[in-house]
């Protein structure tokens, strides 16, 4: 309210609070926050900002409502919407009667779904206009952290709007016109997402650097020292590499080195409950893939892609091998592709753990995307080389199809039964 305020809006306060509305009407913060403060008794005073705890009367005096009412966890953990649903009601019938269009925007942080699951049927039926006609509503996340609200206010790394389709959110573009980040227009359930995903990984963070930072200490490695040159890589460290939804992580490095960490933390005594969690997470993921391919019933298969990743024939731990060999296990008649692996040319550990893993992996490689999918039902997409790309598209047609890679094309190509893993 202070920054809206600030920045010259006519803002009306609506709290169930008659102790906070009358803080805020003789320009007092209810909150400790550094700056607002100042701001909220300059708006006050200059009978920009006002407080009441009634919503009819606040909704008749202004054109957009912001939620933002607390979303506790209940006893399982999921989200308690009894503030929610409260005012969502109140905003409707106070609507019903406006004559008059009006915005309701969601601050709040809600799960993915709750725009059309919950909060639009709720405010259609209480208000009885329809969305788009007297009616609207953005989901529109806050991503401002306790102790600088006001500096993230006015620099964020952007602005985050879900809106139906076709809606640009002219009228939230308006009001943070003057806050120069980039505007964001996305699906309702988008915007509800990245503030989940957000505060998830921001957690996620800490428990990595604590749960490391306490290993190296215990063998003399000064943490801080190590982790300010950990994040000077700003290529893979600290980026958006690895950022991507996809299928699980393979090759000689990766595992090995979790394995290697957690064995330095064990023979310390240090908890890493966290760290200890990242390789059973990974083999759910094939888990997962498993399961779907399974579910399918048991057909001829062509996967693509055997390496840990496109562009060499490393295979050592790639979740592909692990998944090839768990359809072979299972009876699956399976042919394979990838450019890259030559299994005549393997050598050394590589080929030692192929051997060990897939023993007559020459008689499952095909040499081109249109043999692999002879005779096939069923594709898995693991990766692909974009000089293959065109070929295998081609000789999609009829196939059904288990994309791992997320290849755009894929996804609304006629003639194929396509299903993605984490879109």
């Amino acid at each position: 309210m202070g920054c809206l305020a600030g920045g010259g809006h006519r803002v009306v306060g609506v709290d169930v609070s008659t102790d906070k509305v009358a803080m805020l009407n003789r320009g007092a913060s209810p909150i400790v926050e550094a700056e607002i403060g100042e701001l909220i008794a300059e708006a006050a005073r200059d009978g920009r900002l006002t407080a009441t705890d009634d919503v009819a009367q606040a909704i008749a005096e202004t054109d957009i409502s912001l939620v933002a009412v607390g979303t506790p966890s209940a006893p399982d953990g999921s989200l308690d919407y009894r503030s929610i649903d409260a005012v969502t009601g109140q905003i409707a019938a106070a609507i019903k009667t406006k004559s008059g269009p009006h915005t309701v925007v969601m601050r709040s942080t809600v799960p993915p779904g709750t725009a059309v699951d919950r909060v639009i049927p709720a405010l259609k039926a209480g208000s009885g206009r329809t969305l788009g006609d007297g009616l609207h509503y953005y989901s529109n996340p806050e991503f401002l952290r306790e102790s600088t609200a006001v500096r993230d206010f006015h620099k964020p790394p952007f602005t985050l709007i879900g809106a139906p389709e076709g809606d640009d959110a002219a009228i939230l573009r308006e009001l943070y016109s003057a806050i120069p980040s980039p505007v964001h227009v996305v699906p309702y359930q988008v915007a509800e997402g990245v503030k989940y995903l957000s505060n998830a990984y921001h957690a996620i963070k800490i428990a990595f650097a604590n749960e490391a930072g306490g290993v190296l200490a215990a063998y003399g490695v000064d943490a801080p020292v190590a982790f300010k040159l950990f994040c000077e890589d700003r290529d893979l460290n600290i980026s958006s590499a690895y950022l991507r939804p996809g299928f699980a992580f393979g090759g000689s490095c990766l595992p090995k080195d979790v394995r290697g960490f957690l064995s330095l933390a064990s023979q310390k005594g240090i908890p890493t409950p966290f760290m200890s969690s990242v390789l059973p997470s990974n083999v759910s993921v094939i888990d997962r893939a498993h399961r779907e391919i399974l579910s399918r019933g048991r057909q001829p298969v062509a996967l693509f892609g055997l390496a840990f990743k496109p562009g060499t024939d490393d295979l050592r731990e790639s979740p592909f091998v692990i998944l090839a060999e768990r359809l072979l296990g299972k009876g699956f008649p399976l042919k394979i592709y990838d450019r890259s692996v030559n299994v005549a040319n393997l050598m050394g550990s590589n080929r030692a753990y192929i051997k060990q893993e897939i023993p007559h992996l020459e008689e499952l490689m095909v040499d081109t995307p249109e043999a692999a999918l002879a005779g096939a039902k069923l594709a898995v997409i693991g990766h692909v080389n974009r000089a293959d790309r065109t070929a295998m598209i081609a000789a999609l047609d009829g196939h059904a199809v288990f994309d791992l890679a997320g290849i755009a094309a894929l996804r609304n190509h006629p003639g194929i039964d396509y299903r993605g893993f984490c879109w």
